[in-house]
Parts: structure tokens; C-alpha cells; sequence
């Protein structure tokens, strides 16, 4: 009873998506009818794909999509989707390229890949067909792409850094091969989702291996977790709690620095690296990696931890420092 209602599922979902993509395919002969004319100029447009993306609510792309799918001629294709053989998507596919290489354009050559690729290799296999048309223009377009990137950073409410961008895919592809080894769950118990473990890949990779000049601002008692105690300041941040100051505190160099009443400096004392480079390297040789139970995040993403710190007497030697990387050095604090 199960199996016959699984299969009846299946041949609906099957048979909507055919109904969909006749439609679709309809709303394209539309958009390429309408596009051949200037009512959306007539109503104050940028152009057709701009009245059909704010009428007809959908993104630019879809519209873009449908004009093109309107305006090529590929009377092959739209038999084999009407077949069932192939989806709307690699309609789309295969119109997109139509536009891009012209006049030169081989349906008759593509329909074989078409009906053996799912939608996404279609796409794929259409870039390097592209490129083997012509190439100079298909270098020009990964040259205007790589104009069009772009990062934001912006500050919310409760002082987390917000940041949207774009990249081209050269770019991209570099920046994903360098946080994907970070991203990987380490150590016992890795409840992070793959966000918030992407999150840490890029913070590590962008600041982990190498100085970061930041000033701190704290006083004795923050630095010591006084009850009373002001938050510590630092720039482009909030105040950070006493925690977080202590944590920086562990691997850092520290200056002194007097204030009269009215918060004037009066005395500045040399700044003095708590973690000698000698020490950090004998770190590196002792540890390895993370001594967090179960991860190796390598020692060049780790910080040194002082076991008692040195706030509270501890001394800053081998014997009472550890390597975590960032992620459980948070925790450990």
C-alpha cells in the first residue's frame, strides 16, 4: 500500500514539473513577444526584463531567462523537453549559449550533451563550449565579472560585524580551497553548523597565521574579572567582556599605560610580548597542534593559553602554556 503511494507520488511530482516547464516555456514566448516591443519604455523601464522582474515578481535572472529562452530558436531542444527528455533548465542552458556565441551556435552538436547531463553539468559543459567558440570573448566576460566584486563590512546594533560580497569565480574558488580544509569539524563534541564553522575558517584564515596590531584598552580589575569592573575597548568593536579581554591577554604584548583622574596619560611603559618568538616556538615543537581533545588544528592557527594566568601569578614558560586554536581558546576562557 506504501510502495503504490510512493510510486503515485513520484509520477505526480514528475508529471507537475512537465506542466510547469510547458508553462514556463509559454511565459517565454510571451517575454520575447513583449521584449520585441517598447510599452515597458512607454511605462517608465529600464527595459523589458525590468518590467517583467517588477510585474510579474520575479528576479531579474528568471526574467532574463524567459526573454531569452523566447527570442532562440531551438526547435530540437523544445521537442526532447516536450518529450520529457529534457527540463526546462537545460532550455535555458542552451538558449543562454545561443546568445552568448551567436551566429556560430550549433544546436544539432549540444543536444547530445543536453540528454545525458542533468541541468547543472549541461551548464557546465556549455561554459567550455563557449570557450572553444571563442575564447577572447569568453575571456572578456570573466574579466568583466572579476570587475563586479565587491566586500562590505558593516557594524549591527549589538556590535557584530555584517559583511556581503562578491567575488568572481577564479577568486572564489581560491577562497573556498583555503577555508574548506579549516571548516572541517574538529575535536570532540563539534556542535558548530557548517556556517558558523565557515564563520571560523575565515576568521582563522584571515587572522590566525600571522601579527594583528590591535589595542586592547582594559583595566587591572577587568583583566582580572573584578565584580564592578568597566568592559574592556577595543577598535572597530564594543566593550568586550572581561573574558574576552583575558583571553587576548594570553598571547599578546602588553603596555603599560598611567592615567591621571581626568584621563590623561602620564606614564607609558614599553610594550613587551608576553609569548617570546622563542617560545612560541618551543610551543610548536612540544604540541603540534590544538591540545584540545580530538583536534589538530595545525600550531600556526593556535594561540598560546596560559593554565593559570599571568594576571593571577602565573608564570609565562613552557610548563604553564598550552596551544589552543582560537575556537577552544574561546571556550577555554
Amino acid at each position: 500500500m506504501f510502495a503504490m503511494a510512493l510510486a503515485d507520488l513520484q509520477e505526480e511530482l514528475i508529471s507537475t514539473q512537465r506542466e510547469i516547464d510547458a508553462l514556463q516555456l509559454k511565459q517565454s514566448r510571451l517575454a520575447a513577444q513583449f521584449a520585441a516591443g517598447d510599452e515597458w519604455d512607454d511605462e517608465g523601464f529600464a527595459s523589458a526584463i525590468d518590467w517583467i522582474r517588477f510585474n510579474c515578481k520575479v528576479t531579474s535572472s528568471v526574467a532574463a531567462n524567459y526573454v531569452a529562452v523566447g527570442k532562440a530558436v531551438l526547435t530540437e531542444t523544445i521537442r526532447e523537453m516536450g518529450a520529457g527528455r529534457l527540463g526546462f533548465a537545460h532550455v535555458v542552458a542552451m538558449a543562454r549559449t545561443a546568445q552568448a556565441v551567436g551566429r556560430r551556435f550549433d544546436e544539432a552538436g549540444l543536444l547530445p550533451v543536453a540528454l545525458e547531463s542533468s541541468p547543472g553539468r549541461f551548464h557546465y559543459k556549455c561554459l567550455h563550449y563557449r570557450h572553444s567558440i571563442d575564447a577572447t570573448a569568453y575571456k572578456e566576460e570573466q574579466e568583466h565579472v572579476a570587475e563586479g566584486r565587491s566586500l562590505h563590512l558593516s557594524t549591527a546594533e549589538d556590535g557584530s560585524l555584517l559583511l556581503s560580497g562578491v567575488l568572481d569565480p577564479i577568486s572564489g574558488a581560491e577562497v573556498r580551497q583555503a577555508l574548506e580544509p579549516l571548516a572541517r569539524p574538529s575535536g570532540a563534541h563539534d556542535d558548530r553548523t557548517r556556517d558558523q564553522r565557515m564563520a571560523d575558517a575565515f576568521y582563522e584564515k584571515v587572522t590566525g597565521n600571522r601579527t594583528v596590531n590591535l589595542q586592547v584598552t582594559a583595566t587591572v580589575e577587568t583583566l582580572r574579572g573584578l565584580v564592578g569592573a568597566a568592559a574592556g575597548e577595543m577598535e572597530f568593536s564594543l566593550p568586550i567582556s572581561a573574558a574576552s579581554v583575558q583571553r587576548i591577554a594570553c598571547d599578546c604584548s602588553v603596555a603599560r599605560v598611567l592615567l591621571s583622574q581626568d584621563s590623561v596619560a602620564i606614564d607609558l611603559g614599553r610594550s613587551k610580548r608576553v609569548v617570546s618568538a622563542g617560545l612560541r616556538s618551543a610551543l610548536k615543537i612540544r604540541d603540534g597542534h590544538c591540545q584540545w581533545p580530538g583536534c589538530e588544528r595545525t600550531a600556526s592557527f593556535c594561540d598560546g593559553h596560559h593554565v593559570v594566568h599571568w594576571v593571577d601569578g602565573g608564570a609565562t614558560n613552557l610548563e604553564n602554556m598550552v596551544l589552543l586554536c582560537k575556537r577552544h581558546h574561546r571556550m577555554v576562557h
